[in-house]
């Protein structure tokens, strides 16, 4: 199914590209959360009189990713979690625990969706994870899990 973007997607293409998707990822995904419309002749006009528009959009939320960026980066976030003996975790680390840890310290709102951990975190020790701000955008950070109370 062929779609038009209406913004930067990374590994999927920049505004106002034509692409050719599977229907279920054009449909469900892209035309839903509103990053493309279907490539039919009027939509490609739309796109082509709304390009600089959406470019300078775009532009303000990569500036905005850069400021976040730069508060993050290779910052060190401290969690506490039951461990047994042998310092593996009842359970792992998750993005919504990332997610509210940032929130709770630095005060910015970070979805779950952009967290991508390196390596599962199930197991005490420093972790780093990426986080992906824009498609241009990532930063770093590092999680240092500790155990709050062992279980014997």
């Amino acid at each position: 199914m062929k779609v038009i973007l209406l913004e930067n997607i990374k590994k999927i293409g920049s505004i106002g590209e034509i692409i050719d998707v599977k229907r279920g990822f054009a449909r469900n995904f892209l035309i839903a959360n509103k990053k493309a419309l279907y490539a039919s002749k009027d939509n490609v006009s739309k796109v082509e009189k709304i390009k600089i528009e959406l470019s300078k959009k775009d532009n303000e939320r990569k500036q905005e990713a850069k400021v976040i960026a730069e508060k993050i980066n290779k910052k060190v976030f401290n969690i506490k979690k039951l461990s047994t003996e042998n310092n593996e975790l009842y359970g792992s680390v998750k993005p919504t625990e990332i997610s509210k840890l940032i929130l709770d310290a630095e005060k910015i709102e970070i979805k779950p969706s952009m967290i991508q951990p390196i390596k599962d975190i199930k197991s005490i020790g420093k972790f780093k994870v990426k986080i992906s701000l824009h498609s241009e955008v990532d930063a770093e950070i590092n999680i240092d899990v500790s155990s709050a109370e062992t279980i014997q």
